[in-house]
């Protein structure tokens, strides 16, 4: 099989088009490859298993329902983040292009800060989909129209109106309240079953906070599904929609058993976090909890290039306040990405010396307490600004991601003081974070995360946390220092928040959100390595033999 192109098949066949592969046994030199084999050899392919062996009889048959009810988002989403779906591949005649497009649900390069890579596609609208492409930023006013859930559009008059999802996306959202209702009624889990009916509900009347609360209690369940508006990222003109997206989940009893101690600790560890008391006097929900999963299905935004390895939900702050979160570690994807993407990274990024301290186990803590430190800090502002995501707008969801990252190094070196980490090197956790800095840098300006992982780079470097040889071209973190420079910039980041400063949080992004000439090269080296930036799924019920 032909590595730079047959793999894209699957995301062709997803959403009903045919893409044919070249010859199986074609080989294509570096050299040889088009400028769209070049964008296609950015992302590995990686097959969604999991041990369905383990599950009754009843949870295999609900499978083939959760996946129809997330296939479901697929088309909605299409319509946020792009448009007219098949308009776009109609007039796609090269087959590359085509796998390409379904990728990135569009004609903008997601891995590359959203460059068009079709001829005549126009420059992506900050809002995408969800707002007229003429509607000025400040013509937006008003409380449906800024909404989580409606699309905004023109009426006759030219007026903007607000179109709730449950009418926009009458027909995907009832496909998927129908699945999710089928899967419901094979369900043998009470909890579960009573969440998915609860969904099924939310999708049809675009009140997902019953839902959101009935997904914290669940706590036996075997099975999960995350779907419907979920996150913000797409819309980088206010932050203020919730695009369309599912994951459909196996739980790993093992190791969720072994992290489920780990949540009981956030109200101590609020307390302890490096800033004035004024910017954490809110207390996390008691009933987060932490799992984690095999990921059999990604749909909609959870699939649009780069892909989440750990999730943490649900975003409504007021479930967050009464019940806190839920983090789910995606371990099968997470697994892909270390043995694929992070450690040949560390084979030409890190230091000689330092490259045996990058492991899977401190991988996996640093994500998981990624998503823990998203319920610490503060979701009021202090000084009456309301909400930090409606202050902050557009510039919240980078910021939040970079506090989860600091914050959850934070908390693994408190964990470690307090000797709650078995088996544990804070060092190994130091390494393998900046190693992962590098990985998630190359999401580019268009993901949250990775400005995110630019602004900690540069600010890291500014403190002293780590050093660049230019002899070696690798890099060393000095042990010493890390931990100080996290805590200085994790004060920075929950002020910011405390404060909903709009204006110096853009002051400070636009000093530290930058590519210098010596990080270009280390990324350039990272490509001529052929090193792949993110995944591609082979994934559905045939991959799971169901």
């Amino acid at each position: 099989m032909n590595r730079f192109t047959a793999p894209w098949v699957v995301a062709c066949l997803v959403a009903g088009y045919a893409c044919q592969a070249p010859p199986p046994d074609e080989a294509v030199e570096p050299e040889a490859l088009s400028p769209m084999q070049a964008r296609l050899a950015k992302y590995t392919t990686v097959r969604l298993t999991t041990d369905v062996a383990s599950l009754s009889e009843s949870e295999r048959a609900m499978i083939p329902h959760l996946v129809r009810a997330a296939q479901a988002m697929e088309g909605a989403y299409w319509q946020q983040a792009y448009g007219d779906r098949d308009e776009l591949m109609a007039r796609l005649e090269d087959e590359d292009a085509r796998r390409f497009a379904m990728i990135n649900y569009g004609p903008w390069d997601r891995l590359a800060n959203n460059e068009p890579f079709v001829p005549d596609a126009e420059p992506k609208p900050a809002g995408a989909n969800f707002y007229p492409p003429d509607m000025p930023k400040e013509e937006l006013d008003g409380v449906e129209l800024e909404s989580l859930y409606t699309m905004v559009r023109r009426d006759d008059d030219g007026k903007l109106t607000a179109i709730p999802y449950s009418v926009f996306f009458e027909e995907a959202y009832g496909e998927a309240a129908e699945a999710l209702r089928a899967a419901a009624e094979l369900s043998e889990d009470p909890g579960l079953k009573r969440y998915l009916e609860l969904r099924a509900d939310a999708l049809l009347s675009d009140d997902y906070r019953a839902s959101d609360m009935a997904w914290m209690d669940m706590k036996d369940n075997s099975l999960d599904i995350i779907i419907g508006p979920i996150e913000n990222y797409e819309d980088q003109l206010f932050g203020f929609k919730a695009a369309n997206e599912s994951f459909v989940l196996v739980k790993d009893q093992e190791w969720s058993a072994r992290l489920s101690r780990y949540a009981a600790l956030l109200p101590e560890l609020q307390k302890t976090i490096p800033v004035d008391d004024v910017y954490k006097q809110e207390t996390p929900g008691l009933d987060s909890d932490l799992n984690a999963y095999d990921v059999v299905f990604y749909a909609g935004d959870a699939n649009a290039g780069s892909k989440a390895i750990a999730v943490n939900l649900p975003n409504d702050e007021e479930v967050q306040l009464q019940k806190g979160t839920r983090r789910l570690q995606l371990k099968n994807a997470m697994r892909a990405k270390f043995d694929k993407i992070l450690l040949p990274i560390v084979n030409v990024l890190i230091a000689d010396e330092q490259r045996s301290l990058v492991n899977f186990d401190s991988f996996f803590s640093n994500v998981m307490f990624h998503e823990v430190a998203h319920g610490l800090g503060i979701k009021n502002t202090v000084n009456g600004r309301g909400r930090v995501r409606a202050a902050l707008q557009e510039r919240a969801s980078a910021l939040e991601e970079a506090k989860a990252d600091v914050l959850g190094l934070f908390m693994i070196a408190e964990l470690a003081s307090q000797g709650e980490l078995d088996d544990e090197s804070l060092d190994d956790n130091y390494v393998t974070f900046l190693a992962s800095i590098f990985r998630s840098v190359r999401f580019g300006a268009a993901s949250a995360h990775g400005r995110a992982n630019l602004m900690q780079l540069n600010f890291l470097e500014e403190k002293g946390a780590f050093s660049y040889d230019a002899a070696a071209q690798t890099y060393k973190v000095d042990l010493e220092t890390m931990g100080e420079a996290v805590d200085e910039l994790a004060g920075v980041i929950l002020k910011f928040q405390g404060e909903g400063n709009y204006d110096g949080l853009g002051e400070f992004m636009a000093t530290y959100q930058v590519v210098g000439d010596t990080l270009q090269q280390q990324l350039d080296r990272l490509s001529d390595e052929r090193i792949p930036v993110d995944v591609v799924f082979e994934q559905g019920t045939d991959v799971l033999g169901l």
